[in-house]
């Protein structure tokens, strides 16, 4: 427990001793330089359930913790606000609690399955699958450091009209190209049919119009897309011809995927494939229906009211007997909960999709199962550029790759302008240039709220000042010169230390990790974590600008200051980790 808590549930215990009050918690706000003391108590609750002024409540609650701890140095109450110094040895006592038990879990014994990423196999990943993995990935990481057992998994699109339609582009253009013979890695070979599919499909719509046809009759009349839905239809009754081709496309989409996700640093425990739990979602279908929860039109589609949940009718299967994405998603859940002994699932999914998941959470509760509870939507904002949002049939969106060769590159000229890496060999030198350059996007994608959303800046993310991925990793970076200067290694201090107000402020911002990781996991948010090691490094800072350290005369300050420093780099370099980005020690 720190030293905040300490307080807490002291001011609690004399609360109720005192007064005969129970259930009140006041709030106790950490003071920050400058101010006096090192905590601060909101006394005004209890002003009107004892009638008495604040001062006088600050003075008794203040002589109370005084007379009854040995917690309290000093206390002073002003205009209603009880101020307290806290005993100097709290503070060096913490700071040995957070040093031994740095990296300690407490296991929650439960399993908790996130999904994200989840892409479709017609196209490349873009900047919305960049915060999608990294959203996904970094609260997989968080709810580990929580004590959560985790089970990170992807479910792959790779089937529908979508891949039909590059597949169909594919066929017709007649070059019988492959990611071997373009050098093109093969989801972004697979996306360029993708596009070429909808101009073509957009060409013969407009023809369509010419010559008479309502737009949306032209739209279902174009032959494109009658051809690309029997294709769909051709794949699902097992065509050897279509389910060749398909398996070729999707597997250069894939190892176009790995590259991409291995670069971006993120990796999944298990993978699924819509084209194996679409059937098992057929077979929930008839389920419903024996059960008479979904009900068949006179068309023979499948449908579900939900007008009594306050929702709308929603499909299940087309009249044709083929599957809607619905179907696919009921499938999905319930074979993960077959197969995984899990009790909470997290799909990782933007906003966009909200409606989406009302409904198969409503289905899966009205199907019996129970678990339908343990569901949620992480739910997540837009991620837009300054040029504005992204297309991607138009073959405008910004793709991933791209987007981290760009960040690379940047981190790169920065350094050399900076020349702050000439003593280091070339494959140091990139690594950091990769390191900074992908810390930047990381931490700019994740520092913000998910369910805002964001605008994406690379220029602004690079900048090593500031709210950034660089500001935190060049802090890093300097307290392993200062560690390595004084060819440091740990050695408990012996002797009194006095404590200043930035070593004390450091301690404090120390002790909130474990809370910060616990409200992050509740919230599944990695801004908590993000903006937690941005005000930890300004803390640091703010002690290493105004405390001498090698030059310090007294070697055991030197030593605490230094033992202060590591504990405060372990804690930084942890933090990132949490939110997927690596250090390095020189920048």
């Amino acid at each position: 427990m720190n030293i905040k808590d300490t307080i807490q549930q002291k001011i609690s215990e004399i609360i109720q001793s005192t007064y005969q009050i129970n259930g009140v918690s006041l709030e106790v706000q950490e003071n920050k330089s400058g101010f006096e003391g090192d905590f601060t108590v909101v006394i005004f609750p209890l002003v009107k359930l004892l009638k008495k002024s604040p001062d006088t409540i600050g003075m008794e609650l203040g002589g109370a913790l005084a007379a009854q701890t040995s917690l309290v140095e000093s206390f002073n109450v002003v205009k209603g606000f009880l101020n307290l110094t806290v005993n100097n040895n709290f503070f060096l006592e913490n700071l040995k609690s957070i040093t031994e038990n740095f990296g300690k879990k407490v296991a929650k014994n439960q399993t908790v399955m996130v999904e994200y990423s989840s892409p479709n196999t017609n196209k490349p990943l873009h900047l919305g699958h960049i915060r999608n993995n990294l959203l996904g990935f970094s609260v997989a990481k968080i709810l580990e450091e929580a004590g959560y057992n985790v089970i990170k998994t992807q479910i792959i699109n790779d089937r529908g009209i979508h891949i039909c339609k590059s597949m169909l582009a594919w066929e017709k253009s007649g070059k019988q190209e492959n990611p071997q013979s373009t050098g093109l890695k093969g989801d972004k070979l697979v996306g360029n049919y993708y596009v070429e599919f909808d101009k073509n499909y957009k060409k013969e719509i407009a023809d369509l119009v010419a010559e008479g046809f309502d737009e949306d009759v032209a739209k279902k009349q174009a032959p494109s897309i009658k051809e690309a839905q029997q294709m769909l239809l051709d794949w699902e009754k097992g065509d050897d011809k279509v389910r060749n081709l398909w398996n070729e496309m999707n597997s250069w989409v894939y190892a176009g995927f790995n590259e991409t996700y291995k670069r971006l640093g993120v990796n999944f425990d298990q993978v699924q494939y819509e084209s194996k739990t679409y059937l098992l979602g057929k077979d929930l279908i008839q389920e419903g229906l024996n059960s008479g929860v979904f009900y068949r039109k006179d068309d023979g589609s499948v449908w579900v009211n939900l007008e009594d949940e306050g929702l709308d009718q929603k499909l299940l299967l087309r009249s044709d007997g083929t599957s809607v994405y619905m179907t696919q998603d009921l499938g999905t859940a319930v074979e993960r909960f077959k197969d995984n002994d899990i009790q909470k699932l997290i799909y990782t999914v933007g906003n966009e999709q909200d409606y989406h998941f009302q409904v198969l959470f409503k289905i899966l509760k009205k199907l019996g199962y129970q678990w339908a509870d343990q569901l949620y939507h992480l739910s997540y904002g837009m991620v837009e550029l300054p040029e504005g949002k992204m297309k991607s049939r138009e073959g405008t969106v910004v793709d991933a790759d791209d987007l981290m060769e760009e960040m690379y590159q940047t981190a790169k000229e920065k350094a050399q302008e900076l020349g702050k890496l000439e003593n280091l060999d070339d494959e140091e030198k990139e690594r950091s240039y990769e390191t900074v350059g992908l810390g930047a996007l990381k931490y700019f994608m994740l520092k913000v709220d998910p369910k805002k959303k964001m605008l994406f800046n690379p220029a602004e993310s690079i900048d090593f000042n500031g709210n950034t991925g660089p500001f935190i990793q060049y802090t890093y970076a300097r307290i392993q010169s200062l560690l390595g200067k004084a060819n440091y290694t740990f050695r408990e201090t012996e002797g009194d230390i006095q404590l200043n107000e930035y070593e004390k402020d450091l301690i404090m911002q120390l002790a909130n990790y474990k809370d910060i990781v616990e409200k992050a996991a509740e919230t599944l948010s990695p801004a908590h974590v993000a903006n937690y090691v941005y005000d930890l490094v300004k803390t640091y800072n703010s002690f290493y600008q105004n405390n001498q350290i090698l030059s310090q005369e007294n070697p055991e300050t030197v030593q605490f200051r230094l033992n202060l420093s590591d504990i405060t780099s372990k804690t930084v370099k942890k933090s990132l980790e949490l939110l997927g980005i690596g250090t390095v020690n020189r920048m």
